[in-house]
């Protein structure tokens, strides 16, 4: 009886929240009647054009193809709209540290001992950052021969649906001033522009704190002419030679659903018809290798065919490297993500963010902190009522990003499943100069942490030494650590260094695509997004990606 009462009471708490108005509503968005699961997708389809990667660049992309042609977009990941506030700013570190199943972020470790993350959700990288946004530094556009008048009319038009004008609040504040303190000058207000000094940038979160991503930007999109399908993982390009000796055509994709049934997506037989990759800088290259386009030998070891012999695709993948120094805070701080950024003459990016929901620390403990350091930093973190093991730093962190650096390694597969991460081998610090240049910024971090502007946020008990300690003690990486390297910023870089996510380079213009981003050796395929690029844009590259998909 108790049994039969409790299965009746699950299934009508069941019922309740199925039909309740807000799971109506997540479940799917009244906006975008095309969002769909694939699940729902026929066996098989055809489309003048094939996006596979609903993310910063594909999403733009999608929406602006879907103007005059039929678009389907191919989306690994799920919804960002299903689960009001869990990508609100305050939640920046919780939902890259999200291990559940409805993670939007796939976790993985570098060859170099870097934890890591991959967006595996409609909007992509843009529904897990720190949202900041900011134009490309213009030698940058130089480098890529892209139209100038074209660049800002795009930019522009990703403006126009989530860009917005932070509020500087007293943390934020305290940075800035430090920043112009130690001699980032000169003070350029609020701006799009990548000019050198501290600045103001905009975010991709709005006055609520509420974010907005590049799935937004699917509201431009022609809802007659565009079908997006989540948990959509595509494992092959097609490719067919019609002629001895002709150049391979891609003419579909197989893609698998969330239970694992095969659907096959094809080109219409237009002129035009394309399939474009914008799966990332770590997918984009993983799709053409299991697609049989990359290295002979490596293709050939997994048992792939070789469809084209392209020795490189996967190389030159680079990140730019993250060093930084955690301040707890004897006062409180807001909730702020990046607004205040310095850019140096030596095109280092000075940045803070505080006040953050913190997940549980899972990461090595490599040396136990002093007592007062311990006490302090217990202390700063307060807990947070609505999410459980949870605190909320009270203080915050100032880092420096190296604006380009010069060493780079790879993207290599591990495995024939394209839903498992590959070999990828950032490299970091291969370069003397990259060291040098992580010197640098340093040095202006702890002027920024010495600063007379910043000193309220401050525990005069606590030196910079300690709480570089702090840092090097909880990063998050498996690198071997050294200690009391006050003297030695070149040790500190190489111990405390985390990445800034901003992955690039492993499908580069001139190397595996040409300049109108077409993959060389084949027709009919391209790839639109961070992996072509040379060297990332400036301080961050989610504007001109969005940018460039358009």
């Amino acid at each position: 009886m108790e049994r039969g009462l409790w299965r009746f009471l699950k299934v009508l708490f069941v019922a309740a929240f199925a039909f309740h108005p807000y799971f109506c509503h997540a479940q799917k968005d009244p906006q975008y009647s095309f969002v769909q699961e694939a699940t729902s997708a026929p066996p098989v389809s055809y489309h003048s054009y094939i996006v596979v990667g609903g993310g910063a660049a594909g999403c733009p992309l999608a929406a602006t193809l879907s103007e005059k042609a039929n678009v389907l977009v191919l989306e690994r990941g799920g919804s960002p709209y299903l689960v009001p506030g869990k990508t609100d700013k305050v939640n920046f570190l919780i939902g890259l540290y999200d291990t559940s199943n409805e993670s939007y972020a796939q976790h993985f470790y570098s060859e170099d001992g870097i934890f890591s993350h991959r967006a595996r959700v409609l909007g992509g990288g843009t529904v897990i950052n720190a949202g900041y946004y900011s134009h490309a530094d213009p030698k940058f556009i130089e480098e890529t021969r892209l139209d100038p008048a074209l660049v800002k009319d795009s930019y522009q038009w990703v403006e126009k649906k989530l860009a917005f004008q932070p509020p500087i609040l007293q943390w934020q504040s305290a940075v800035k001033d430090a920043l112009l303190e130690a001699g980032v000058q000169p003070f350029n207000n609020f701006t799009y522009e990548h000019i050198v000094g501290t600045k103001i940038a905009a975010s991709i979160f709005d006055e609520n704190d509420h974010r907005h991503s590049a799935a937004d930007l699917l509201e431009y999109a022609n809802p007659g002419n565009i079908k997006v399908y989540l948990h959509a993982t595509v494992h092959q390009i097609i490719f067919t030679t019609e002629n001895n000796g002709s150049r391979p055509r891609a003419t579909g994709v197989i893609y698998v659903d969330a239970l694992g049934v095969k659907h096959t997506a094809s080109l219409t037989k237009d002129s035009t018809s394309e399939i474009i990759v914008s799966s990332g800088a770590i997918g984009s290259p993983q799709l053409l290798m299991l697609s049989g386009v990359g290295p002979a030998p490596q293709l050939q070891a997994m048992g792939i065919p070789v469809v084209v012999d392209q020795p490189m695709v996967g190389q030159n993948m680079a990140d730019n490297f993250l060093n930084g120094i955690i301040v707890p805070s004897p006062l409180p701080v807001e909730t702020s993500l990046l607004p205040s950024v310095g850019i140096t003459q030596f095109q280092n990016y000075i940045e803070a963010w505080s006040g953050l929901n913190m997940p549980p620390f899972t990461g090595p403990i490599r040396k136990p902190l002093p007592p007062l350091l311990n006490q302090i930093y217990t202390e700063a973190r307060k807990k947070v009522e609505p999410y459980p093991n949870t605190t909320r730093l009270q203080g915050g962190i100032i880092v420096q990003k190296a604006g380009r650096p010069l060493s780079t390694g790879y993207v290599e597969l591990k495995s024939t499943d394209p839903n498992e991460t590959p070999k990828v081998f950032f490299n970091y610090f291969n370069k003397t100069e990259d060291v040098d240049m992580c010197v640098r910024g340093m040095e202006t971090v702890i002027k920024v942490v010495n600063s007379n502007s910043f000193s309220k946020f401050r525990f005069t008990s606590v030196s910079t030494q300690d709480l570089m300690n702090l840092t090097a003690t909880i990063t998050s990486n498996v690198r071997p650590k050294h200690f009391n390297t006050a003297m030695s910023l070149p040790q500190y870089c190489k111990d405390s260094v985390s990445t800034f996510w901003h992955y690039h380079g492993s499908c580069q213009v001139g190397k595996v695509v040409d300049n109108d981003y077409r993959v060389l050796g084949v027709d009919n395929l391209r790839v639109i997004d961070a992996s072509t690029f040379h060297a990332t844009p400036g301080t961050n590259p989610q504007a001109t990606v969005m940018m460039l998909g358009r």
